[in-house]
């Protein structure tokens, strides 16, 4: 077919890539504008633009797809279908309308749980046991459209960047595989009673709150790893716990219970095993211990 890519982040290489080996027309990828990055600041391309340039496709990165000439140069591809994932801008409808096959979306949840920006994150918070990617036709609706193709996942303790490695990989594969024979595949209309928002990942959420059972403060370290880092602060600190269990024996919520830093919350207790100091990188238990020593019954803020 002949198509347009549209996406930015690592989420959606895997699906460019596998629909460029798959023997798409693939004319243009659109992906967000290059950010300033890095400690010198520099212009950094986006996952999906180095790779786009890299296979040798035109890539395209407007501010916004509101303006009528960004439109009318969409328009002139004369597409057959575009394919989204996780591409940061609204299409309008415009934008919607002009691929004769619409626009199609590789979203991360089991639709309609988890329409919104953050679905995997949210997923773990809130303890599902399973998520999955949706293949989707889009409309002016966030996440709205009907559902083309699924396929679930167990969330099984994964991290977050764990759980959307997977979910790149099984997204790709599914498109390609909706994309052999679209006509195969009933379009299937969402229940909206049934629908959830997975808003955006607010920075001052991965402030760790020990009040909360020990088993929603592991499902945050695991949502919040890699980013942006669930943390505590101490002495004017911050640190991150990137990897943790639950266990048991209780204590004081933020308490520090002993030399290993097991750490009381609401109901039981966790046990850190990979911390990081602000500016420092990530270091198992014990090698973290042999330079911090945090004394046992601090209250952790």
């Amino acid at each position: 077919m002949r198509m347009a890519f549209m996406g930015t982040p690592d989420f959606a290489v895997p699906a460019l890539k596998a629909l460029h080996a798959a023997g798409h027309e693939i004319v243009a990828v659109y992906s967000q504008p290059p950010r300033r990055a890095g400690r010198g600041k520099k212009l950094s391309p986006s996952p999906v633009q180095g790779m786009a340039e890299e296979l040798g496709i035109e890539v395209r990165t407007p501010v916004s797809l509101k303006g009528e000439i960004e439109q009318a140069d969409f328009a002139a591809l004369d597409l057959d279908v575009a394919i989204v994932a996780a591409y940061g801008l609204i299409l309008p409808q415009a934008i919607l309308d002009a691929p004769k096959l619409g626009c199609l979306n590789i979203h991360g949840s089991l639709l309609p749980r988890w329409r919104g920006a953050a679905p995997v994150q949210r997923a773990i918070l809130a303890g599902d046991t399973e998520t999955g990617i949706t293949i989707m036709q889009m409309e002016a609706g966030l996440d709205t459209g009907p559902m083309l193709l699924k396929a679930a996942t167990p969330i099984d303790g994964k991290t977050a960047g764990e759980l959307t490695e997977e979910l790149a990989g099984t997204g790709a594969a599914l498109m390609v595989q909706y994309l052999a024979a679209p006509s195969q595949y009933l379009a299937e209309a969402q229940d909206d009673a049934l629908a959830t928002y997975a808003k955006k990942i607010e920075k001052q959420e991965a402030h760790l709150d020990f009040s909360l059972p020990a088993e929603q403060v592991e499902r945050q370290i695991r949502a919040f790893n890699p980013q942006p880092g669930a943390f505590f602060e101490y002495q004017g600190n911050r640190y991150r716990i990137l990897e943790a269990r639950v266990a048991d024996a209780g204590g004081p919520s933020g308490s520090i219970l002993d030399e290993y830093l097991r750490i009381g919350c609401g109901g039981g207790s966790i046990q850190p095993a990979v911390m990081q100091k602000a500016g420092k990188p990530a270091m198992d238990l014990k090698s973290f211990l042999n330079g911090t020593r945090i004394p046992t019954g601090t209250i952790l803020q």
